[in-house]
């Protein structure tokens, strides 16, 4: 199955107000308006309760400028999987912030990438402003070791179950390339490939044989189509939705010609998705 992304070249345009609450929108960037904190934040809350804890999730971002939407969103991964879906938007403020608590079970890794967006309207004139962050921990709830959480490892305990756990979620996701690449007929030596939270790295250096201009136009206009393809529900060409819960973590493949985007997920239920997006 493939999907319609958006494409690049698609003019912007103004929609009613009722519309943001499901859209981010690229625009051309602002270049005086810039983001002075954005964050994300994973953390182990305390309790005992037997065979489940709770991981509480936020992000945060301030604008150095009051914008007309502000809207930031966060995807929590757990071991390769989207585990959750954290959204907020306001109009007329510089600062979103949001927090979740969610309850999870057994040793995990877990990697939260968060998408912060600004829309600025001067007159007729539509920029945008945006950024990322991203945050991970590694949580150990097993019965032949304590409850607790690390980003570091601290210890030769800590060292062993991050190696544990790094080792499943890469050989998970390695698989799921494979099958995802094969079922669309993809070579991998065509494209720049990397995951979601990888891309977070290209906030501060330009893509491969980019401008830093252009790079932030490609990832501007990836997460627009992941909001409106992927995060608010997986479009089937049948029309009907499938929960992104549950699917693969984006595994992103850029040509190196530049020439077009694909995304390739495998939703919960095992059926394989294909966004695409002419850069």
């Amino acid at each position: 199955m493939a999907l319609a992304f958006f494409l690049a070249a698609a003019l912007a345009s103004l929609w009613e107000h009722d519309q943001t609450a499901e859209t981010i929108k690229f625009f051309p960037l602002d270049r005086e308006a810039a983001f002075i904190e954005a964050k994300t934040s994973l953390a182990l809350e305390g309790g005992n309760e037997p065979g489940r804890y709770a991981l509480r999730w936020s992000a945060a971002s301030i604008l150095n400028r009051r914008a007309y939407l502000r809207q930031d969103v966060s995807l929590l991964f757990a071991d390769g999987r989207l585990a959750d879906v954290l959204s907020k938007w306001k109009t007329n403020t510089d600062a979103i912030d949001m927090e979740k608590k969610v309850r999870m079970r057994d040793s995990r890794f877990f990697q939260a990438v968060s998408f912060h967006h600004g829309e600025l309207h001067t007159g007729e004139n539509i920029t945008s402003s945006q950024t990322m962050s991203s945050s991970y921990l590694y949580v150990i709830d097993s019965p032949y070791h304590p409850r607790a959480s690390f980003r570091r490892p601290r210890t030769d305990d800590e060292r062993e179950w991050q190696r544990v756990l790094n080792k499943a979620t890469n050989e998970f996701l390695r698989h799921k390339a494979d099958e995802l690449l094969t079922h669309f007929s993809l070579s991998k030596k065509d494209y720049y490939a990397l995951y979601l939270p990888e891309l977070v790295a290209y906030t501060e250096q330009p893509l491969p044989g980019l401008s830093t201009a252009k790079t932030q136009t490609v990832i501007g206009r990836l997460w627009e189509g992941l909001y409106k393809s992927y995060i608010l529900g997986i479009k089937k060409e049948d029309g009907s939705i499938l929960s992104p819960i549950g699917s693969t973590m984006p595994l992103i493949l850029i040509r190196k010609d530049y020439s077009r985007l694909f995304v390739l997920i495998e939703a919960k239920t095992g059926e394989k998705v294909m966004l695409v997006q002419l850069l």
